[in-house]
């Protein structure tokens, strides 16, 4: 390290930093040696501890230093995930950069950005660019785009952790093997917090031969972790009213801190949080705001400065500030119901103690009691340091093909040279050199069963062999329609009198009849007409409904899973000394008498007979995605059995099966229904795997532009692309079953919707547990709430209240004379 202590960048940037009160940490030190020399590599360490800085300053170190390797121009992309962090970042290392002393523009391209900005760019590139990686593949799609990187000497991944795993991860290996062509010795650096498979992300993001390193952090962060507990345990929990209940305890701890960020897992949860504490205590007015995706760009970045500026007191928000540069002022984080996952707990933790020394302090509110079992999980998960791996996707195809359609758009390709590019990228290191010949056959002639129809004859091949898109009609809708996102069709929310609020699914908004009122952005709004894909509202008042969002419903991870069966199974140990369980004692008490409470090696099945009829409940603890698809899987079964329906609900904990027939499942059977043979073949069985394969066709089908979603001054209605992709899913199987895309929607049922591994790794564990089949004539505290669900779905909120009440005094009756 002496050496690069003694150099010209390194004396520079510590003297600035000592200005500023501070001292780098070793792993940034050692990043920046690393760096000037020469290697490309991963950083790893907590959220607050300034890994932007390691990487960022590593650059600025480096040309101190060698001011004579770098051209004018482009010197660093910058790859953030999010939109709304950009800003941030581009601010944080422009000050950085006037504060040393240099002429550098830092400058920002995304989504939001300027189109006047954007053209002054593509004229004049600045120093350092912060895009996403959608804005990337749109530079990589204009023409003579190599002029921008020619001067390029590294590429910085930010929040890799983020982008792993998901098809704008994808979009991301891409474009590095783009530029890595373009500039051989670019370096590649990814920042990440920690994950559970670290040696895997860094082979996903550098799969090159050229020198690398992993930097980890010695540094780690302390957390506190408080639960907020509700005057009384309620011995039959139910999801959604008992957070409301604690709005007034949640009222004091933003009254006690500068600034606090409210976390929920869902858009309409934040609208009704929001709601809630402007209820709980109308002095808010004016002092908090709600923060998510559909919410107007403009309002976002206004939000965000206050936050940032102290003007705020608290925001509401969904993951949509997750991530974030360091040092934003927030030192309060509460967390509304469960995390779902070791990593994403972290992560929204770490908003608060932004800097390193300060501990970060997160308050856990369930919204139900059972929820508190989850927080003493987390306790358990974040002392023994176990964090969820995210695992990369492989053979994304439709990605592939938006990719090859963008070098099309932008000077053309040669495939043969471009195949070759393409194996060294991890997700397509398995691909063949026939799938390779049918992508470009597609993008060509459409394929065998689509080249008939012109609109898919897309690239046009020259006399030289170039691949290129010649129409400007292909070429601006492929510009509009790129990303590997794609939501429900999205309607704009405007006022009658002008202004735009923000954006809302279609799905949603078809539910509502005209004059029925609705929340966004923390306004009652009103329904006045809805005009293509606009809708048209007025400010009201009273009683509203928060907007639901396909998707919203975050499953709980299988490592969470695992220690939620762990503090279950010693729940009434005398010695289990957690709070959390200490509070639930009663509840615990409730569920061993009527029932059971299972064991890490136990496995509970109850079977409940009332008035209703009959139930079935069984308790994984593998999330809400595993078990719907378990369901489906075991009321297949018992059907073999006898010819019986259900209705299906599930939560995180468990599901349920309620017929109004007798159910034929006993002591003798309950091994047969849950075996592990023929799983998978069963599992087909109970799902319709085509219709699942043809909704995810839908996705896949957008995405690699079979069909078009976006046209210029018009977005086509979710009901219009589901039915052109149907068509085509049904021409595709029907004359060409193989084809790439068509087994790509089959994978993607079977890794992601149905998760296989995760179901196969359940059963695995079933088939070793012991069998506990109780019956009951009542709910018990581990059912109620799956059964609370399930009416949720049917019932409008009054009708669902009275209901439970209902199921209480019904089921509650005896429980003290129990």
């Amino acid at each position: 390290m002496s050496n690069y202590e003694n150099t010209e960048g390194f004396k520079i940037i510590q003297n600035w930093m000592m200005e500023k009160g501070n001292s780098p940490f070793k792993f940034q030190m050692d990043t920046w040696q690393k760096f000037g020399n020469g290697y490309s590599g991963m950083v790893v360490a907590p959220t607050g501890f300034g890994k932007t800085f390691s990487v960022f300053l590593a650059l600025i170190s480096d040309f101190l230093t060698h001011p004579e390797k770098y051209k004018k121009g482009l010197k660093m992309l910058w790859i953030t995930p999010l939109r709304s962090l950009s800003k941030d970042i581009a601010k944080a290392m422009q000050e950085a950069i006037d504060e040393i002393g240099l002429d550098w523009v830092v400058g920002v391209r995304n989504g939001d950005t300027d189109p006047k900005v954007r053209q002054q760019q593509v004229k004049n590139m600045p120093d350092i660019l912060v895009v996403t990686p959608e804005s990337l593949q749109l530079l990589l799609a204009q023409k003579n785009h190599q002029r921008f990187f020619t001067g390029l000497q590294c590429i910085a991944i930010d929040e890799w952790h983020e982008l792993l795993g998901s098809k704008r991860g994808v979009i991301v290996e891409l474009a590095i093997s783009q530029l890595y062509h373009y500039v051989p010795k670019i370096k590649i650096w990814g920042i990440t917090a920690t994950i559970g498979n670290l040696e895997e992300a860094q082979d996903v993001l550098i799969p090159y031969d050229i020198k690398k390193t992993k930097i980890t952090a010695k540094e780690s962060k302390k957390i506190e972790i408080i639960s907020v507990f509700p005057d009384e345990v309620e011995l039959l929990p139910w999801a959604g009213h008992l957070g409301q209940k604690l709005a007034d305890k949640v009222v004091p701890i933003i009254l006690e801190s500068k600034s606090t960020i409210v976390f929920t897992n869902t858009r309409s949860q934040s609208e009704m949080w929001y709601q809630l504490l402007l209820n709980a205590y109308p002095d808010f007015a004016g002092q908090i705001a709600i923060h998510h995706s559909s919410i107007d760009t403009h309002l976002r970045i206004w939000i965000e400065e206050n936050l940032s500026s102290g003007k705020l007191k608290a925001v509401v928000s969904t993951s949509s500030l997750d991530l974030g540069i360091d040092f934003k002022p927030v030192d309060t984080v509460i967390q509304i119901g469960s995390a779902k996952g070791v990593a994403r707990f972290l992560q929204r933790a770490g908003r608060s103690g932004h800097s390193p020394f300060e501990t970060s302090k997160i308050f856990c509110l369930p919204t139900h009691s059972l929820e508190l079992i989850e927080v003493a999980a987390l306790k358990e998960a974040v002392k023994q340091k176990v964090i969820e791996p995210r695992e990369p996707l492989v053979l994304c195809f439709d990605v592939l093909v938006q990719f090859i359609m963008t070098l099309a758009v932008g000077d053309g390709f040669f495939p043969d040279e471009v195949y070759e590019r393409i194996k060294k990228v991890y997700t397509f290191q398995e691909i063949t050199n026939g799938e390779w010949k049918s992508i470009i056959e597609f993008l060509t002639i459409g394929g065998s069963a689509l080249k008939s129809y012109e609109e898919y004859h897309k690239v046009v091949i020259m006399e030289d062999g170039l691949h290129k898109v010649t129409s400007r009609k292909i070429a601006m809708l492929h510009r509009m329609n790129m990303g590997a996102i794609v939501s429900d069709a999205m309607l704009k929310v405007k006022f009658i009198s002008g202004g735009y609020i923000g954006m809302v699914e279609e799905y949603f908004i078809s539910r509502l009849k005209k004059e029925e009122k609705f929340i966004l952005a923390g306004r009652v709004l009103e329904v006045a007409m809805i005009k293509e894909m606009t809708v048209f509202v007025r400010a009201s008042k009273g009683k509203a409904m928060a907007p639901s969002y396909l998707g919203g419903r975050l499953p709980l991870s299988s490592n969470l899973g695992h220690f939620l069966r762990e503090k279950l199974s010693g729940a009434l140990n005398p010695k289990a000394s957690e709070k959390e369980l200490k509070f639930l004692h009663p509840l615990l008490v409730n569920q061993e008498k009527r029932s059971h409470i299972p064991k890490e090696d136990e496995f509970l099945v109850e079977m409940i007979k009332n008035r209703e009829g009959y139930h079935l409940f069984m308790y994984p603890f593998e999330g809400r995605l595993v078990h719907e698809v378990m369901a489906a899987l075991i009321a297949y079964r018992i059907s073999k059995l006898a010819p019986i329906s259900f209705s299906m609900a599930m939560n995180d904990y468990g599901f349920e099966l309620f017929s109004d027939k007798e159910i034929p499942l006993n002591e003798d059977n309950l091994e047969k229904i849950l075996t592990r043979d023929n799983l998978m073949v069963d599992v087909i069985s109970s799902i319709n795997s085509a219709e699942m394969a043809r909704r995810k066709f839908r996705d896949i089908a957008v995405i690699s532009g079979m069909v078009v979603q976006n046209f210029p001054g018009k977005q086509r209605s979710n009901k219009a692309l589901q039915s052109s992709a149907g068509l085509i899913f049904k021409v595709l199987e029907d004359y060409d079953p193989n084809h790439f895309l068509v087994r790509q929607a089959y994978t993607e049922v079977f890794n992601m919707q149905l998760q296989e591994q995760r179901l196969v790794q359940a059963f695995k564990r079933i088939e070793n547990s012991k069998l506990i089949l109780k019956f009951s004539n009542k709910f018990t505290p581990l059912s109620f709430p799956i059964k609370v669900d399930s009416l949720r779905q049917t019932l409008t909120s009054e009708n669902l209240d009275a209901r439970i009440q209902k199921l209480i005094k019904q089921s509650g009756r005896n429980i003290k004379d129990e």
